[in-house]
């Protein structure tokens, strides 16, 4: 803080892991189970769009694009249970810890889009049409979701060489 101005600067903020929470979380296999699949729900991801987008564009591969937005939900909720589990090693809580707080609620709309689009194609009444704007809908929280979660890695990053740079500093030097 400033002398002349006592209030915290606009970017300070409480780091992302206190020192026991990195450690549980450096320790916990589903820190693991989070790195590996997080990409692979991405490339999903990223298939079934092509998929859907080639169905909306062209009309064909219906079939195909409408399984691989199942496949995509399938994998949405397997990144979800196993990452509540790292929550609750890491933080104490399955859901809504403090420093994922609204990455947690934002995947709750991601949660409930997927959901939707399942529910539609099993209750029949839904058209192709309609399912696929509803994944493209899913598809595009499920991208701002995620993004999130990006930035927070980035954060935990700078956070930790920040916290090694302090703990580098030579005693006595100069501030």
């Amino acid at each position: 803080m400033h002398p002349i101005n006592p209030l915290p600067r606009p970017d300070a903020r409480a780091p992302l892991y206190t020192d026991a929470e990195r450690a549980r979380r450096d320790a916990s296999v589903w820190t693991l189970v989070q790195g590996v699949l997080a990409p692979v729900q991405f490339v999903v991801f990223i298939v079934s769009l092509g998929l859907v987008l080639r169905y909306l564009a062209t009309g064909a591969g219906e079939a195909v694009a409408l399984g691989s937005v199942v496949v995509k939900t399938l994998v949405l909720y397997t990144i979800m249970v196993t990452g509540s589990i790292w929550e609750k090693r890491v933080f104490g809580v399955y859901l809504f810890a403090r420093p994922f707080f609204w990455e947690d609620v934002f995947s709750m709309l991601v949660l409930s889009l997927h959901t939707a689009y399942l529910a539609g194609l099993m209750a029949g009444t839904w058209s192709t049409q309609a399912l696929m704007v509803l994944a493209l809908a899913a598809y595009a929280s499920y991208l701002v979701n995620a993004g999130q979660f990006v930035l927070k890695l980035r954060a935990a990053r700078l956070d930790h060489a920040r916290a090694t740079a302090g703990r580098m500093a030579p005693s006595g030097a100069a501030s």
